[in-house]
């Protein structure tokens, strides 16, 4: 049976933006598993219902039911041990489970601050009222308040990003010689930028860009083709 992903959409189907959907949908193309992406808004949660929570990514594979991007890709190995592995050892895992972490503090909120205007401006109309009243709960303020300094926001982002540098200039991918779980967790908070905002995050002189490259190069440029901006804008 054909794998299936419910995978966060923008104002148009085809503008995916999560960056834990694209961890999850990196790693299915890691394991060449073919799946089918069923866009999802914030307020159809109905639709995951059956899944006992309400965020994606959510995949089911047969009469299995599996949540949350970390969970998935530990399934994934699990359940293919003879393709491509995620992490290739459970030392590789703990510390992949540390950059998780690491990532979803420091690099996510540095990105949303950057981002968050042009992600409001390019939700489906449906998802608006939702996103904005639960966010600006969240933040204390208004979104146009929390986003009010840009240039200082992409400036935090950059400086954030410094801890990585060392390592893709040492290797190719954070997992080592090859891809891996770790890159795609990174490489989801990228997506999650080029596919809503037209802001430049990184110049191409940094080795973050570089490795950037080479993961949208991965299974026949896949994260490139998907509708997004320029990141050389």
């Amino acid at each position: 049976m054909t794998i299936r992903l419910w995978d966060l959409a923008g104002a148009e189907d085809d503008r995916r933006f999560s960056p834990h959907c694209w961890r999850a949908k990196m790693s299915l193309k890691h394991k060449g598993l073919e799946a089918e992406e069923i866009p999802w808004r914030f307020t159809e949660k109905e639709a995951i219902a059956f899944s006992e929570q309400k965020l994606v990514p959510v995949i089911t594979d047969g009469e299995r039911e599996v949540h949350d991007s970390w969970t998935i890709a530990v399934y994934l190995d699990e359940a293919y041990p003879d393709r491509p592995m995620l992490f290739g050892s459970d030392e590789a895992r703990t510390l992949t489970y540390f950059f998780k972490h690491w990532v979803e503090r420091n690099i996510h909120p540095a990105v949303f601050k950057v981002i968050l205007i042009d992600l409001f401006n390019r939700l489906h109309e449906k998802d608006m009222a939702y996103f904005r009243e639960s966010r600006e709960k969240r933040l204390g303020k208004t979104l146009e308040e929390f986003a009010g300094e840009p240039k200082a926001a992409l400036a935090a982002l950059r400086g954030a990003l410094e801890p990585a540098r060392p390592v893709v200039v040492e290797r190719p991918f954070f997992s080592g010689r090859g891809p891996g779980f770790a890159d795609y967790i990174l490489f989801g908070a990228f997506q999650w930028a080029r596919a809503v905002s037209p802001i430049r995050l990184l110049e191409p002189d940094d080795p973050v860009y570089a490795w950037r490259e080479r993961v949208m190069d991965l299974f026949g440029g896949y994260a490139r083709q998907a509708k997004g901006y320029p990141v050389w804008a």
